[in-house]
């Protein structure tokens, strides 16, 4: 087996990565990678971005939602225009902080309402072309395309395909205290085997590289479980920290990774019945976990290196159903929250009478690859074209405030 057809076939959970931790790095990869840390928030299932950030100033918006439209006294209030969600108090107080930024309309062309479809786009950032790698696995190749070492966190049951990169095999875990080498059926025993007798020595190429694989990974749970096993959580993340505690607690330890992926499990936003209540305390679950971590993360004096993206597969369908739900849809809103982010509106508010497409789904007016632009450029200080395939604009939201 060569090395590529190992990395392919291998299965990555629980502990996926079989690549030492630490980074030794060439100069030319050292250029690109600064001390800034992406993180991001996978709400899965496809978020209400309507009934998050509510147009209440918009009478279509009550017209198409008579029973599941949130009233004006109900909700946060942002402007004469908008309002949060009751349930998301932690982001209403990042928004007045001035460290969260709302893009509007985020979608694409010829949107896909299939949840393992649009996801996967939204993973590859490469919409209706069959792309092999993730975006951040593709920012971690072209972040330090001269090492095999990981710049790439996973928090998860599963790799996402987000992180998955040509170059780089990126650290998946789900519980840190629980550690176990996972592959299919035929490899267990090879993974098993590899590496167990000390000082065993390569009988070739092949067996030198799988024998270093297995060194990374024993060392790398060591690492994660000693980070783990040392974060004393002094904040409130509310009932579900969403996996962001982990994350926390490895960027307090000082963890080389510059990127994070993680998600709200198990497809919990795919509203379709009776979404108010559901909906309100997903979003306060997921609100409060957010808050807590950009707490977290100033408390460790990380503030300063530290963003969060949150993002969804697609927006739903803007009238209501008759099970008192939202059917799958397409644009909706994505966050960037943290200590540098000018704070505010940004994109074109999608249009509830004109911009509305034959199935009553929102049109997008920003491309997601956008924002994922303002990420790469505006925080990494990384050429986004080289990952995103094409030069896509970006915001001005970094230092100061709106």
């Amino acid at each position: 087996m060569n090395r590529r057809n190992f990395l392919k076939n291998s299965v990555a959970s629980t502990l996926a990565s079989l690549i030492p931790f630490n980074l030794a790095l060439s100069n030319n990869d050292k250029a690109n990678i600064s001390d800034k840390i992406l993180v991001v928030l996978e709400l899965s299932g496809g978020n209400d971005g309507l009934n998050t950030i509510v147009p209440y100033g918009d009478d279509l918006y009550y017209k198409h939602r008579p029973n599941l439209g949130i009233k004006k006294e109900d909700l946060l209030i942002i402007d004469d225009h908008f309002g949060f969600n009751p349930g998301i108090v932690g982001l209403e107080r990042l928004f007045k902080d001035g460290q969260m930024a709302i893009f509007h309309g985020c979608g694409y062309e010829n949107p896909s309402f299939s949840h393992f479809t649009s996801m996967n786009y939204m993973h590859t950032a490469a919409p209706n072309s069959g792309e092999e790698y993730g975006w951040l696995g593709r920012l971690a190749d072209n972040m330090a395309p001269n090492t095999y070492k990981n710049l790439l966190i996973n928090v998860d049951k599963s790799q996402s395909l987000a992180v998955r990169s040509e170059n780089h095999v990126p650290i998946v875990f789900d519980d840190p205290n629980r550690f176990q080498r996972q592959g299919f059926d035929t490899q267990k025993q090879l993974l098993s085997n590899i590496g167990v007798s000390e000082g065993q020595k390569a009988v070739n190429k092949t067996h030198d590289f799988l024998l270093q694989l297995s060194a990374g990974a024993n060392d790398s749970s060591s690492l994660i479980s000693t980070a783990w096993n040392d974060y004393k959580r002094q904040v409130d993340y509310g009932i579900a920290p969403t996996d962001l505690d982990k994350i926390a607690a490895l960027i307090e330890h000082d963890m080389p990774s510059r990127l994070y992926y993680t998600s709200f499990r198990d497809n919990a936003f795919d509203t379709h019945v009776h979404q108010a209540n559901l909906h309100r305390r997903l979003l306060s679950y997921a609100s409060d976990a957010i808050r807590g971590f950009m707490e977290d993360i100033d408390r460790i004096g990380k503030a300063e290196e530290v963003i969060l993206l949150v993002m969804t597969e697609f927006g739903r369908r803007v009238p209501e159903n008759t099970s008192l739900g939202t059917d799958h849809g397409a644009a909706g809103p994505m966050f960037i929250i943290g200590h540098n982010v000018k704070g505010g509106h940004y994109g074109t508010i999608p249009d509830l009478k004109n911009g509305l497409d034959d199935g009553d789904n929102l049109k997008f007016t920003t491309d997601f690859r956008n924002v994922y632009a303002t990420a790469i450029e505006g925080w990494l200080g990384i050429n986004s074209k080289n990952i995103l395939k094409k030069q896509f604009d970006t915001f001005d939201i970094f230092g100061g405030t709106v």
